[in-house]
């Protein structure tokens, strides 16, 4: 994992119920009394995409912590498909918290990282300070946008079509033929640059990691999403230039929070907001936190 100077990486293992000891690969960085900050990378990315945000975060005063998440991390990957429903991803998230010592934490989570953070505040609201997501909306106008009214195939359904290329069996074999050949035309077409890239390349460059980063994909249906209401002061950036997430989900998600809650849109900004309006981000990020802090 690339990560700027002052951030290390941590192994911190967790107990599943059902896989025995899980092992992550953590970016830790800033204070060690700061407040703590909970950072969920994406797909087809794991915590580097961070990187342009820890140490203006870290500068900042928090203690900054970035997981490479399950499936992500090598010795943090079981083979059951079932073991990637969001149920269990986000008892990594409230698991790694206790494992650092946080009572409470804001949580920040981008693309897949926000779905899980979605259901984390629904289901553990005493455990977040804030929550902010970037890029998908919440689950509930997701699948709303999705579904439409049934007279035929909506905006975001078209934008969602590749999700059943994710969930295809033997998906990880033709992404991976021909020396990555197919995923690195996924990196370079959705937007990201060579340099970008290569950690994540780098880290979902063999079977057995791609297979764990697409069983998210085929553990959860994401037409399927009966979440309720968010009581926790909630920050969402989605971005107009983003080719997987139409418009009309990211402003229903307003009418699924009943807290404090913030919609910015990112004019002109792709779908990788960290790493493309990571400047933006903090400061959107630092100013939110300002209202909303970890007392103790």
């Amino acid at each position: 994992m690339t990560l700027p100077a002052g951030v290390v990486v941590e192994q911190v293992s967790l107990h599943d119920k059902i896989h025995g000891e899980l092992t992550f690969d953590v970016a830790v960085g800033g204070p060690a009394d700061g407040p703590v900050v909970f950072l969920l990378h994406g797909f087809p990315q794991v915590a580097a995409c961070w990187s342009k945000l820890l140490d203006p975060l870290a500068e900042a005063g928090y203690r900054v912590v970035a997981p490479n998440q399950r499936g992500y991390s090598p010795r943090a990957r079981p083979i059951d498909v079932e073991a990637y429903h969001t149920s269990r991803l986000v008892a990594d998230v409230v698991g790694l918290a206790d494992a650092v010592g946080a009572a409470r934490v804001h949580l920040v989570g981008h693309d897949w990282g926000a779905l899980v953070g979605w259901r984390c505040a629904v289901e553990h609201p005493e455990r977040l300070a804030s929550f902010a997501a970037l890029s998908v909306p919440h689950p509930r106008a997701l699948a709303a946008a999705y579904l439409g009214d049934g007279t035929g195939p909506t905006e975001q359904a078209q934008r969602s079509s590749y999700v059943a290329t994710f969930r295809a069996e033997g998906a990880e074999t033709q992404f991976l033929a021909d020396d990555a050949a197919l995923l690195r035309f996924l990196y370079e077409a959705a937007g990201l640059t060579t340099d970008e890239a290569a950690p994540h390349l780098a880290a979902l460059g063999d079977e057995a990691a791609l297979r764990a980063a697409l069983a998210w994909y085929r553990a959860n249906d994401l037409s399927d999403a009966a979440l309720d209401d968010v009581e926790v002061p909630t920050l969402f950036l989605w971005s107009t230039d983003d080719l997987a997430i139409a418009r009309e989900g990211a402003e229903a998600t307003a009418d699924c929070v009943r807290a404090p809650y913030r919609f910015v849109a990112l004019d002109g900004v792709d779908h990788w907001i960290p790493d493309h309006a990571a400047e933006a981000v903090v400061d959107e990020l630092l100013a939110w936190w300002a209202q909303y802090p970890i007392e103790g």
